[in-house]
């Protein structure tokens, strides 16, 4: 299991389901599992965000299924904060084969949140507000997993999609060995063109 972070914009989604195809493994995605099981509309509409324990309910349950059918995974987004990073380490660390932290700088963030043109990526105000929650988390889930001794790996996401997947793909290689025989040959036409998550 590989966790991949990455502010919005940096292309994890993008690059989650790129991992997926090129491993055969599944990318697990926090938002698509919560969309998927419904009945949370209302607080995600109003800004608000969902319990962490409802969360942690509906990860579990998605990487549960995930492993009763065979796959590896690659969490998309998730742990979000430190509540959730304490109950991962508490039962389930020997799972997790390290941890990408997909870095770009900030202002092209910016610029590549212009163009995905979301209603909640418009206003530069709220957009560093969410950067600010995610530095903040990021800074407190990072000294949990280094407690486990769990592999902390910063990835340039910096390029063109594909020599992005190249650089993830070889520390992919290197947190699981047993992936570098199941990989398939990383082809950027293949790769949807799209920073959007």
């Amino acid at each position: 299991m590989i966790i991949l972070f990455g502010l919005a914009g940096s292309g994890k989604g993008t690059q989650g389901k790129a991992l997926s195809e090129i491993f055969g493994w599944r990318s697990l995605s926090v938002g698509e599992a919560i969309r998927q099981t419904g009945g949370y509309e209302e607080i995600i509409n109003s800004g608000r965000l969902i319990p962490d324990d409802d969360v942690i309910k509906i990860m579990n349950k998605q990487i549960e299924k995930a492993e009763a059918e065979g796959f590896e995974l690659i969490l998309d987004g998730y742990p979000r904060d430190e509540y959730q990073a304490k109950w991962m380490m508490e039962n389930m660390p020997e799972k997790i084969d390290g941890a990408i932290i997909l870095e770009v700088p900030k202002e092209e963030l910016f610029e590549r949140l212009a163009l995905r043109g979301r209603d909640d990526d418009k206003e530069r105000e709220s957009i560093e507000r969410r950067f600010a929650v995610f530095d903040q988390n990021i800074y407190s889930i990072i000294p949990l997993l280094e407690s486990k001794n769990i592999p902390i790996e910063r990835v340039d996401g910096v390029g063109k999609i594909e020599e992005v997947t190249a650089r993830l793909v070889e520390v992919v290689k290197k947190f699981n060995p047993a992936a570098a025989e199941q990989a398939q040959d990383v082809n950027g036409e293949e790769i949807e063109n799209s920073y959007g998550e």
